[in-house]
């Protein structure tokens, strides 16, 4: 494989574990402006117990009511934890898979709420990587 080929598989991969990185603390505390840019504009998000959102809007949509019902977002004192992350690269286009945590009352002694899975499928654009489907199982 030629050197720049490794070089830019690497890259990619590291793009991939970034933004893994991204959505869960722009889930926590980011912006939700900047949180939906991190997904394509046709991505998919759902699974066990949280319904299915399809594109942008529904999926904003989505992360506004986990912020009015005080579920997850700034204040909420809650925090998505993702560990063991396995990345496969396909050209333009990869998957990941992630075992997550999540908890609440981090202002304090945390306590842990969920653990799952998370299946991701990633797409490069002319903007960057993008997540275009998240599978959450627990």
């Amino acid at each position: 494989m030629p050197q720049d080929a490794i070089y830019q598989g690497v890259a990619d991969e590291l793009a991939i574990r970034n933004l893994i990185a991204e959505l869960a603390q722009s889930a926590d505390d980011g912006d939700l402006d900047d949180y939906i840019q991190l997904f394509s504009e046709d991505a998919v998000w759902g699974g066990s117990g949280f319904g299915e959102r399809k594109g942008h809007e529904e999926i904003m949509a989505g992360a506004v009511e986990r912020r009015a019902s005080g579920t997850s977002g700034p204040g909420t004192h809650t925090r998505h934890v993702i560990t063991t992350t396995t990345v496969r690269m396909g050209g333009d286009r990869a998957s990941a898979r992630s075992i997550f945590h999540f908890y609440a009352s981090t202002d304090a002694t945390p306590t842990h709420q969920i653990m799952g899975v998370y299946d991701d499928e990633f797409l490069r654009t002319e903007a960057g990587w993008k997540l275009s489907r998240r599978t959450i199982s627990r």
